[in-house]
């Protein structure tokens, strides 16, 4: 039971849109896309790559959001492209209307939704400063008792009295985040615009954050693709999928939902069979094929080894043929460590080979991994020359050895391989 009061309600929010009703801009456009579609002919307005919609096909983007958020929360959003993110916090900011629902909120808004949203671009720096204020609601006295330290946080002063439409992308979001971080609001919601500034001044904006929410009590909402900011400044973490919440709670767990819904979780089996889709040679070329895995996911668990089985076939001889396997939590999709065969293998042409691996877990800790697995020789001069490699190889799922005493990792903090003790020796 959350003991602090709410700042936010949403009970239930829709949000509907109809696809293919809005015009091309101009007569022309639009009476040549009719024609096309009356024909049944190509549409000569479409851009290459679009997605063609029927006439009022209707889009769920957003499909029964319910969600309180609390004073001083830190609250992440995380979802792919899509997923409804910007279409929530577009609708909290009062950009756009929900098509149902109801949306309670104690307390101003003020949120940086895309580079430049809230600025006039004839007026100049210092002019915007007061206008978004006076949008919030304050007094020209309120804000220029802050203007000084706005400026500041901006690094921004030498070009305060210019016209914001001479800025560089960067230089807005600088100023857009100084504004909203320093006027008087008690929500704040940021939607990927960080990213467009430099990483020191990425930095302080987080260490920003944090500060307002801690000792100002501010609730925040941010919206991001990269999980280590997401993991830095946020306490708690919702995944939105499809117009819809599947997680919210821990940011650890929440990242790890996020990053294995780009992955089919059913590739987590006993057997695997490759085709060309899972292949990336960077441009190499060979007549080795790596065929079939097959290995028994199930009940791993750490400091144990796994049989795990390749079928191989080579269409032409070839020589001192190496494997690896590249291990990546999926939690952090990051490699974590690599494990190499300990002996060539030889083909013949036309032959086919089923070679056994033992995989030892000693090291790794428990979380889910997918492994990449490669075959590579080496020329004359000892480089590695790849002739193989399927990616993602496959999944497995590393779990706690109950004959062991627990591990007590956090695998952000730590890495997802716990190396063998430093030995101290006594003088």
């Amino acid at each position: 039971m959350n003991n602090k009061s709410l700042a936010i309600k949403i009970e239930d929010i829709k949000k509907q849109y109809r696809l293919g009703v809005i015009g091309g801009g101009t007569l022309r456009g639009d009476l040549q896309s009719w024609w096309a579609r009356k024909t049944g002919k190509e549409d000569p307005n479409v851009k290459i790559g679009s997605k063609i919609y029927k006439k009022n096909e209707k889009f769920m983007a957003l499909d029964g959001i319910d969600l309180e958020i609390y004073e001083g929360e830190r609250l992440g959003i995380i979802g792919h492209n899509g997923a409804g993110k910007s279409t929530l916090l577009k609708i909290l900011s009062r950009v756009t209307a929900p098509t149902e629902g109801v949306i309670k909120v104690n307390g101003r808004i003020s949120s940086m939704l895309e580079v430049g949203t809230g600025f006039n671009p004839e007026l100049t720096g210092r002019e915007n400063i007061y206008l978004n204020g006076a949008i919030l609601g304050m007094t020209r006295t309120e804000v220029s008792k802050k203007i000084d330290d706005i400026i500041e946080f901006s690094e921004c002063s030498q070009f305060i009295d210019t016209p914001v439409k001479r800025y560089s992308s960067g230089m807005y979001v600088k100023l857009a985040f100084a504004v909203a971080a320093h006027l008087d609001s008690e929500i704040l919601i940021m939607d990927e615009v960080l990213a467009v500034g430099d990483m020191a001044f990425q930095n302080k904006c987080l260490a920003k954050m944090n500060e307002v929410s801690r000792k100002e009590g501010r609730t925040i909402l941010y919206v991001s693709h990269n999980m280590n900011t997401i993991r830095t400044l946020c306490n708690r973490c919702i995944v939105l999928n499809e117009g819809k919440i599947i997680y919210d709670g821990d940011v650890d767990k929440a990242i790890e939902i996020y990053l294995a819904k780009g992955l089919d979780l059913d590739l987590i089996r006993d057997h695997y069979k490759y085709d060309n889709s899972y292949r990336n040679l960077n441009g190499n070329h060979s007549d080795l094929r790596i065929e079939e895995l097959e290995l028994k996911n199930s009940d791993l668990v750490c400091g144990v080894t796994f049989p795990l089985k390749l079928k191989v076939s080579s269409k032409e001889e070839c020589k001192n043929v190496f494997f690896r396997f590249e291990f990546i939590p999926t939690i952090t999709s990051i490699r974590s460590t690599t494990m190499f065969s300990d002996n060539k293998v030889h083909f013949k042409d036309n032959e086919t080979k089923e070679l056994s691996f033992e995989i030892d877990t000693t090291h790794l800790v428990p979380t889910r991994y997918q492994v990449d697995v490669v075959a590579f020789t080496t020329d004359e001069f000892g480089r590695d020359c790849q002739l193989e490699g399927v990616f993602p190889g496959f999944f497995f799922e590393l779990n706690e050895n109950p004959n062991e005493i627990p591990l007590q990792w956090r695998i952000f903090n730590w890495g997802s391989v716990r190396l063998q003790d430093a030995k101290l020796k006594d003088d």
